[in-house]
């Protein structure tokens, strides 16, 4: 015991000075973080840098040319509106950006840094004032409070249903193109995605792309990757469409692909890689990784023999959910330690029974690469069930679900169903169509998710689920920003699916998700 306590209090030592060198360090370096523009001599982020958050520190570790090389055209401005790349994906938030680090550029640019433009940082396109301060104030608040882009896409034509009415607070009731509210998703840890943006519609053949499975990843992952480049500076940068060149494209791609990120440093706990722990970035750049590894969905419906196009991996037919094995050594430690309340956090997430109901994707049915089963009622899993990646988080399968985040509780509140409050997200309802009628079989919800690319009914609502790695960086959560903290998405959590904790457990839980 006496050198276990000996042992902590070297770590809170240690954790004490490397939080003085880091505030030393990102002062030195605030315009290296891409927030703001950077100085000409500041063009390169090392591997090691850190970048502090409310947690501790991230870091954003590169296995291409030793960091971050902020001259490389997803740091250049190809549109016409001076937002590049980095605008929304910034080394200081995970690749992603903070709610926090937004409000802080607008307030030190006045509403006038680039991630702050009309064609989709504002909370409408029309009818607004952005003359003002306190225009623009107004127009972008979804942007500065909850770090929202404004997804404007058209209802596709042959949908299987109508948008009867939309109503929105901030104007944009069209209800032949619907804007939806997101988070920029991270722009790191790329090669462990089984599906390209939070609807999958650039891993999909409806938008010219290709889905992504075991036979042709990582090439269709590339591909896709490629496309979106495009995509994201047509769209959000208002470009003419002849740049990113095909030869930037790559450049953009190898950029991304080579990136990890992930929590380095506890301000309670000191260094996650320390005491026999393998927290950080550094081990998720050679962590193995296929198309369903470790895969629930195939745990759920057994593994037959592979199918035509490589549905399912060969001998990958075992789900464990233990999907975090990253401070099992932590777990010795003595029970009052920081340390230790994170290790069983870790526990709680791989162990800790959940009941999983009312899910489209799992108990309506379960879709593998076009072919569907028969939906499963209510199943007992945990939070490895649709978090399955070995420790990465995300579904190793593509695998849309809706667990309804988006939704409206009861009554079409403005509280969605696991508590959180959505009132500032339009409410859309969609209704059935059969022979081309309306019918009374229709949906409230505030994001139409997958529906709005294959204009399908029964995917309204449906999305992927994100990578864990880094959150402390990028706050606000879930994909509309609906979780102000890592305690409210436990808290939606045991609202959702009656999942059973104590406020010690809640605690242990939130200390380990700020630690991934």
């Amino acid at each position: 015991m006496k050198n276990l306590c000996v042992l902590r209090d070297c770590r809170r030592r240690v954790a004490t000075a490397a939080l003085l060198v880091l505030a030393g360090t990102i002062l030195a370096s605030r315009t290296v973080k891409g927030q703001f523009p950077p100085s000409p001599s500041q063009t390169f982020i090392p591997n090691g840098t850190s970048f502090l958050n409310l947690a501790g520190a991230s870091q954003t570790y590169s296995t291409a040319g030793g960091g971050i090389d902020e001259t490389g055209p997803f740091f250049q401005s190809l549109g016409t509106n001076g937002r590049s790349c980095g605008s929304c994906h910034q080394p200081s938030d995970g690749m992603s950006v903070s709610a926090l680090d937004v409000q802080l550029r607008f307030d030190e640019t006045a509403g006038t840094d680039p991630i702050f433009r009309t064609v989709d940082g504002s909370n409408c396109d029309h009818n607004i004032d952005v003359s003002t301060l306190q225009g623009r104030s107004s127009a972008y608040s979804l942007l500065r409070t909850r770090g929202l882009i404004r997804i404007a896409l058209a209802v596709p034509s042959g949908a299987n249903y109508a948008v009867t009415a939309v109503s929105n607070p901030y104007a944009c009731n069209e209800t032949n193109v619907i804007s939806q509210y997101r988070r920029p998703l991270p722009a790191t840890n790329l090669r462990f995605l089984s599906a390209v943006m939070w609807d999958g519609r650039e891993s999909t053949p409806l938008t010219g792309t290709t889905k992504i499975v075991y036979a042709n990843y990582p090439g269709a992952l590339e591909g896709d990757l490629a496309h979106q480049s495009v995509d994201a500076t047509v769209t959000h940068a208002q470009g003419d469409g002849t740049r990113p060149t095909a030869a930037e494209q790559t450049e953009i791609v190898n950029f991304e692909m080579a990136l990890s990120t992930a929590q380095s440093l506890g301000f309670l706990t000191g260094p996650l890689n320390s005491v026999g722990a393998t927290g950080g970035p550094v081990p998720l750049a050679t962590l193995p990784f296929f198309i369903s590894i470790n895969s629930s969905v195939h745990a759920l419906l057994p593994n037959g023999p592979e199918q035509p196009g490589g549905l399912n991996a060969p001998g990958d037919n075992l789900f464990t959910s233990n999907i975090f094995n990253l401070y099992d050594a932590w777990s010795k430690l003595p029970s009052y330690d920081f340390g230790a309340s994170v290790a069983r956090g870790q526990t709680i997430f791989n162990t800790r029974p959940i009941t999983i109901t009312g899910v489209a994707g799992i108990n309506d049915d379960v879709s593998l690469g076009g072919l569907v089963s028969g939906g499963i009622p209510s199943l007992t899993g945990t939070c490895g069930t649709c978090h399955d990646t070995p420790n990465v988080g995300n579904h190793s399968f593509p695998t849309p679900l809706n667990i309804g985040t988006g939704d409206p509780g009861a009554s079409n509140s403005h509280v969605n169903m696991g508590g959180l409050d959505i009132s500032y997200l339009p409410q859309i309802t969609v209704c059935q169509l059969v022979n081309g009628q309306v019918t009374d079989t229709c949906k409230t919800t505030s994001d139409l998710g997958q529906a709005l690319i294959d204009g399908n009914f029964d995917h309204v609502g449906k999305i992927k689920g994100p990578i864990l790695r880094g959150l402390s960086a990028r706050a606000p959560y879930f994909h509309n920003g609906s979780a102000q903290s890592l305690l409210d998405v436990v808290h939606f959590y045991e609202n959702r699916f009656g999942l059973v904790l104590s406020s010690q457990d809640e605690l242990d839980l939130v200390n380990f998700l700020s630690a991934l």
